[in-house]
């Protein structure tokens, strides 16, 4: 069943890539293994999945010590300053950066590490009070103080676009997005790519690789519906 559903979210990417004139590795799925067992995340390992995201600091640490150490885990939940350090070492990327303060304490832990930790911008493009990131208009001040910090590095923008019955409702959040991250991209910032665009879930990351995603993050299509009652 997983293998099954894997095949069509990659099948699904492909035809997104073919209708936007894109090539198929230039988009990373993630899959998004929050309240999953080890033992599916296994079978996705062995279906070729190699990119695993997680929402919660304690989780991602508790799958790393548990998985191949070839997989590359992603922090894309909202992280809290006293949870940096449970990732640090773990987190190939942490996309959900949306405060100064936050940079700085991932900043202060990377130091402690010797390593430079690439992060995104969380955007909350849509302006929704029950979501975090920050607001379009502030991002690229946001870019500007976190790119003097010396051990982290700004790769891209993240956003959680609203849920939606009609995927195409999003289109326009994904493209203020993209447009979003070649504005600051030609602010030539010191420290400061946008390589990444990591937005679009199940119900709609088949419109965001139509608008330039380059990671789209999808659960539910892989895995089917979270067991909320697992990780509490």
């Amino acid at each position: 069943m997983l293998k099954e559903q894997l095949m069509q979210v990659e099948e699904n990417i492909r035809e997104a890539c073919k209708r936007s004139g894109r090539k198929r590795e230039d988009v990373t799925l993630i899959a998004v293994s929050k309240t999953k067992p080890v033992e599916m995340l296994q079978e996705a390992y062995a279906a070729g999945v190699r990119d695993f995201g997680e929402n919660k600091a304690q989780e991602l640490c508790e799958k790393y010590g548990q998985l191949p150490k070839d997989i590359r885990w992603h922090m894309i939940g909202h992280l809290q300053r006293n949870k940096v350090k449970q990732v640090i070492d773990s987190a190939c990327l942490i996309h959900s950066v949306d405060s100064y303060r936050l940079a700085e304490e991932i900043n202060i832990q990377a130091k402690k590490r010797s390593r430079v930790m690439p992060v995104l911008l969380e955007v909350n493009i849509a302006g929704e009070q029950t979501k975090f990131g920050v607001s379009k208009e502030d991002a690229m001040l946001l870019a500007e103080e976190i790119s003097k910090l010396d051990n982290i590095r700004i790769k891209g923008l993240m956003a959680v676009a609203p849920f939606t019955e009609d995927p195409e409702d999003n289109r326009q959040y994904f493209r203020e997005i993209r447009q979003l991250s070649v504005d600051i991209k030609n602010k030539t910032i010191d420290n400061v790519s946008m390589d990444i665009l990591s937005m679009g879930m199940t119900g709609d990351y088949m419109v965001a690789v139509e608008e330039g995603a380059t990671m789209v993050r999808v659960g539910t299509g892989i895995f089917g519906a979270r067991d909320y009652g697992r990780m509490q």
